[in-house]
């Protein structure tokens, strides 16, 4: 266990926020319901093509950084794809099927476990803290808003506020300087390896990576970060 930080930097989805549960239910919901007025297509199938256009869709870089700035766009491009897909090209159904899904979403959306309480503690500690998150500004700002986490951080970088989104270098350097500390003093923690750690890590801050689901570092993983942890309530343990 290392010392006390002067300063920890946090993601949001999926490291403090759970976007992962409930997320195949959903869309299998959604397109159940969608699929209820057009007897020709087969939910089950429709949602084979969902998994397999979303995994297309966020596989590109220039793509995924398009599409987290409008989430309900990327569902309606990546529901429009599957049913293109499966000769069912529908405008309007499309857009219903990834509107439903996106707020069927929204409702199940929560903190993890301790999370919060986690957090807490970080300022009791009296250890500096930023919230850095890609996404929108709006919807990303609205999660900030509807589960009250601004009070808990000295600053908040919401790539669609800021111009650019992790893992550019200018990102975490940005809250390196609006906490007054060092990379050797801070802690970064995150879900991915990619967008959380990899340019920490390269910048010499001590990096802890989020394994909610326990499947450990990919074969072969390029990026290793100092610590791994299954959710941040571990994080002074």
């Amino acid at each position: 266990m290392t010392p006390d930080p002067r300063a920890i930097f946090f993601d949001m989805d999926g490291t403090i926020l759970d976007w992962q549960t409930g997320m195949e239910e959903r869309w299998r919901a959604a397109c159940e319901r969608g699929c209820a007025g057009s007897p020709a297509l087969d939910a089950n199938t429709l949602l084979a093509a969902v998994h397999a256009k979303r995994d297309w869709f966020w596989s590109d870089p220039l793509r995924a950084a398009e599409g987290r700035m409008d989430l309900d766009a990327a569902s309606r491009a990546i529901v429009a794809e599957a049913l293109t897909s499966l000769g069912a090209a529908s405008p309007g159904l499309a857009a219903s099927i990834a509107g439903d899904y996106r707020a069927s979403r929204l409702e199940v959306l929560a903190p993890y476990p301790g999370a919060i309480e986690t957090l807490v503690a970080v300022r009791a500690r009296g250890i500096a803290t930023a919230l850095i998150t890609n996404g929108g500004a709006e919807a990303q700002r609205q999660s900030v808003e509807r589960f009250g986490l601004a009070p808990y951080f000295d600053c908040v970088i919401i790539e669609g506020e800021f111009g650019c989104g992790k893992p550019d270098e200018r990102v975490f350097r940005h809250a390196l300087a609006s906490c007054g500390v060092a990379p050797r003093e801070t802690w970064m923690i995150g879900d991915s390896l990619e967008m959380d750690i990899a340019t920490p890590l390269r910048l010499g801050m001590h990096t802890v990576w989020v394994d909610a689901a326990g499947a450990g570092l990919p074969d072969g993983a390029d990026v290793r970060p100092h610590r791994v942890v299954r959710s941040i309530a571990e994080v002074f343990s």
